[in-house]
């Protein structure tokens, strides 16, 4: 169900174009006979995208409250929490453009944010189900929902094949499908119980190990003859439930072969541990928090400004109508395959490379990518799209990547929660860079373009030269605590032989 619900919100830059068309916050612009309908005035642009940028920032903000109902209510109360966002959103959506003075539309969208988040969340813990594909599954999960940005551009699709007669509000009210189907699904064929985490599976996998536990202490009370019958039936059932378990999780020289690789993979990264074990609000006041936050705040105003207004951008840079509509029809594509594609290459490279060399990766995107953005070339244009639907997944996986590495899976929910809800808040930023786009700037958006590029690369620049100074000196230290740990066991071991020691 993520591939159609989890982050339908963010298909905005094919649904944005039919939505101009229908008229919404079309009375927001003076009447003018010569102008084009497919083509936004200022205010009626800045409002649709307040329309998005508002949901957008719900689902960072709702992430917290999604993982808190997971931790202490379980999955299926995320469920049930999505579908009825879901179905609300969809209904307020179907009303408002049934019936033109009903303004549902902002709230409504908000309305799927939230839903598709509490969709989304939960669904990691699918991984539990199978540990052997757990990197499957969450690349699965996480490639899903950069494709449930193609549910909006299906819908254009069919939108201009019927020229409009498949109305935005039949869409929406047929949507209202999706829930239901979660809700069944979720009622008939998932557990009602949270799956069981790998130290879960392996501690039983000890318990059914241990043949001390096919003897009772109520064995005394039967018949000798009967003891043996009953503590063989008891260490088949033993065995038995072992053979499930490792069907799950693989059997010893599998998991052992697993431990190796996580091992290689923290080796790798150059950080592992380096904040393990200190409180969140002191991990708060690091630079490794600081600068990796600065970082998200500036990525992700620029990816939400670039998903909003990648047409009127072009319009401008191109001088064009017809090509920024086909740089965006084509943006609208490349964003969830981009997203799908990228996913299983995307692990691969962070479980192989330092956390240093992946910050640098994501530098030497953020400069590409604003520098190309400022450029007024088609062929520009199709590269900054194509380098955008790689670099957003990569910087959400990195960003996460980060956290685990450097913070620990102890206070991962709070770091990741606070870097992406803090995030999110301030890019409301946006709708006043709108309306200098559209006032002083008179619609040139290179300025902004190139502030936003310089600010992102001289912060990724700063994190990389931090990360790759701190990751060197930690693992000296590791190695200098090695050593003398190696040293004092020789001294303790030839203070043994000299003094007292039986030969």
């Amino acid at each position: 169900m993520c591939c159609l619900a989890s982050g339908i919100v963010f298909g905005f830059a094919s649904l944005k174009p039919i939505l101009i068309a229908e008229g919404v916050y079309g009375e927001l612009c003076e009447a003018d006979p010569d102008s084009d309908s497919t083509v936004a005035c200022p205010e009626q642009d800045m409002r649709l995208n307040l329309f998005f940028v508002a949901a957008s920032i719900t689902a960072n903000i709702t992430a917290l409250f999604a993982g808190y109902t997971l931790d202490h209510y379980g999955r299926r109360t995320c469920y049930i929490a999505a579908s009825l966002l879901i179905a609300a959103g969809s209904v307020l959506l179907g009303y408002a453009f049934a019936i033109p003075e009903f303004d549902g539309y902002t709230l409504g969208n908000v309305m799927l944010s939230m839903g598709g988040t509490f969709l989304f969340v939960p669904s990691f813990r699918l991984a539990n189900a199978f540990p052997k594909y757990t990197g499957l599954i969450v690349a699965v999960i996480t490639g899903s929902f950069d494709a449930s940005a193609a549910v909006l551009l299906l819908y254009q699709f069919a939108w201009e094949a019927t020229e409009g007669a498949f109305s935005p509000h039949q869409f929406f009210f047929a949507y209202t499908i999706v829930p239901v189907i979660l809700l069944i699904g979720e009622f008939t064929l998932m557990p009602r119980d949270a799956y069981q985490s790998t130290p879960d599976l392996e501690h039983k996998i000890e318990k059914a190990y241990d043949a001390t536990r096919d003897m009772h202490d109520s064995d005394q009370d039967l018949d000798p003859s009967e003891v043996y019958s009953v503590r063989t039936t008891r260490a088949d059932r033993r065995l038995v439930k072992l053979v499930q378990i490792e069907e799950l999780v693989g059997d010893a020289d599998e998991r052992e072969e697993r431990a190796h690789k996580n091992e290689e993979i923290q080796q790798a990264s150059g950080v592992w541990g380096v904040l393990h074990g200190l409180p969140a609000h002191r991990q708060m006041m690091t630079a490794w928090f600081i600068l990796i936050l600065l970082l998200t705040v500036v990525q992700m105003l620029k990816m939400n400004m670039f998903i909003s207004t990648i047409e009127s951008q072009y319009r401008y840079l191109l001088g064009s109508d017809a090509e920024a509509e086909a740089l965006s029809k084509f943006f609208g594509i490349a964003l969830p395959l981009g997203g799908i594609a990228t996913t299983p290459f995307i692990g691969l490279l962070l479980n192989s490379f330092s956390v240093t060399a992946i910050v640098g990766i994501l530098t030497v995107f953020i400069a590409a990518i604003g520098i190309l953005n400022c450029l007024p070339f088609v062929w520009a244009g199709y590269t900054t799209v194509i380098l955008f639907v790689i670099f957003r997944p990569l910087y959400y996986s990195a960003m996460s990547d980060y956290a685990t590495k450097v913070f620990g899976f102890t206070t991962f929910g709070r770091l990741y929660g606070a870097i992406t809800c803090i995030s999110g808040v301030l890019t409301f930023s946006q709708s006043g860079i709108d309306i200098l786009v559209h006032g002083p700037l008179g619609g040139n958006p290179t300025l902004i373009n190139a502030t936003i590029a310089l600010v992102g690369t001289i912060v990724g620049l700063y994190l990389t030269v931090y990360v790759r100074v701190k990751s060197r000196n930690y693992q000296e230290g590791i190695g200098e605590d090695s050593y003398v740990a190696e040293e004092r066991m020789i001294l303790i071991g030839e203070g043994d032989k000299g003094y007292g020691a039986i030969v």
